[in-house]
């Protein structure tokens, strides 16, 4: 397979350097680590909601179904939205609605209500879904075509840090120890349960309320710098479609925001258990909080893959590199639902190591060629990312019937897809079959 053609992502990347993309892009990466480190605390949010209102595997993964679902809402309008005001600002607004979501959670917690936290996520995942808009196809553009997917890749190892310290602060903060067993919380009078269900829901305040002013400080700071305008990409999206194209007219793009949604869904799924998965008796025979301390580690081998897959990327092209990545992970999934012990636990955490360079590649390749149409397809791609509410609620249903172990079959077949799209579905018109 050729190298794609994505020249007309940037046509000027000579310039980089005098329009100072360096710091633009040291900028907007923290953009990255603060989604990360926010979705990443819904996987310390499961187990924590589920032992607090007594829900079942397919119940609690409403959590990630309504944080996901804001990206099906959300997203295409985004992407008119950076059409209209631009990259910028449609990073700032991103992180202004971002840190409302995150203010949202104190009335939830002071009112122990289920309905509520997951009306704050899908506030905050508006958010995040903004900036998925605006900074992934910015990043992509932001220099050199022939490295876009390094770049991704890089601010993408960033996001994987945020993913990787959440676990084990919200650990630290959320899950703090004290919680009854079921059989105890079932056991109390009505009123002993409202007043306890308050108590382990107040944990939660806090982190929360420091997430919602670092969330505002940051979207001023943004405000305030001066990034690069990139007017190839900003502009001309009118006149591309009074000329008759279309996102959807790209069979790549239509193909890789099936392959983003199979992978985030997979992703998504597999960290959302791995807490009710160590601590399964014939798994990790964890407590909880321990088990928060190894989801760690698999969010960190994926920033590692990341830092790894940027500098693989600058020299391999990323069909090949992602159809090798989703056969390991795919292999490990498998190996994992095999097996018991710390073979289960460790190879269920390597995935993350082959998720590592999915999102960027798929991403990277999807995007190629759209010119000012990048944007729209950016819209695309991440509604997509609602994958990430639609698997794990399935991976739900599959635990409640088959058992938690069984059910990462699931994530085994979306890897499938990927390795199709990494061969042969990311092939752009006229390259060679």
């Amino acid at each position: 397979m050729q190298q794609p053609n994505t020249s007309t992502l940037n046509p000027a990347p000579a310039a980089a350097n005098q329009n100072g993309y360096g710091k633009a892009m040291a900028v907007v990466t923290t953009l990255f680590f603060m989604w990360g480190f926010l979705t990443c605390l819904n996987d310390i949010l499961v187990p924590h909601l589920k032992a607090i209102f007594d829900l079942n595997y397919a119940q609690v993964m409403l959590i990630q179904f309504s944080f996901f679902s804001a990206y099906f809402f959300v997203s295409i309008p985004s992407g008119k939205i950076v059409a209209a005001i631009g990259y910028k600002r449609t990073m700032v607004l991103g992180l202004i609605t971002m840190g409302l979501g995150a203010l949202l959670f104190l009335p939830a917690a002071k009112v122990a209500s289920y309905p509520l936290f997951l009306a704050a996520l899908m506030v905050l995942a508006s958010g995040i879904t903004l900036l998925q808009v605006s900074a992934n196809p910015y990043v992509a553009v932001l220099g050199p075509p022939a490295t876009a997917a390094s770049r991704l890749n890089l601010t993408q190892a960033i996001n994987s840090l945020g993913h990787t310290i959440a676990p084990y602060l919200g650990g630290l903060l959320i899950l703090t120890g004290a919680a009854k067993t079921m059989e105890e919380i079932r056991s109390l009078p009505a009123a002993e349960l409202e007043a306890y269900r308050q108590l382990e829901a107040s944990s939660v305040i806090l982190p929360y309320l420091g997430l919602a002013v670092t969330l505002f400080v940051l979207a001023a700071l943004i405000a305030r710098f001066k990034l690069p305008v990139i007017a190839a990409v900003e502009s001309g999206h009118d006149q591309a479609v009074r000329a008759g194209d279309s996102v959807w007219k790209h069979r790549h793009l239509v193909l890789g925001a099936i392959g983003i949604f199979l992978y985030v869904g997979a992703e998504v799924a597999i960290g959302s258990f791995l807490v009710n998965y160590f601590i399964q008796p014939d798994i990790g025979a964890l407590s909880e909080k321990a088990a928060a301390g190894f989801v760690s580690f698999y969010w960190g081998s994926a920033m590692v893959g990341r830092f790894l897959g940027s500098a693989l990327l600058q020299k391999l092209r990323p069909g090949p590199v992602l159809a090798g990545a989703a056969v390991l992970a795919c292999t490990m999934v498998s190996i994992s639902m095999l097996t018991s012990g710390p073979i289960a636990m460790w190879s269920i955490i390597l995935v993350g190591l082959f998720n590592s360079v999915m999102f960027p590649s798929i991403f990277t390749l999807g995007i190629a060629e759209l010119g000012p149409l990048t944007g729209e397809g950016s819209g695309v791609l991440v509604t997509a990312i609602v994958g990430g509410a639609v698997i794990p609620l399935l991976q739900g249903v599959l635990a409640d019937r088959i058992g938690i172990q069984h059910a990462f079959l699931l994530p085994a077949v979306c890897y499938l897809y990927i390795i199709y799209y990494g061969l042969r579905g990311s092939r752009l018109h006229g390259e060679a079959h």
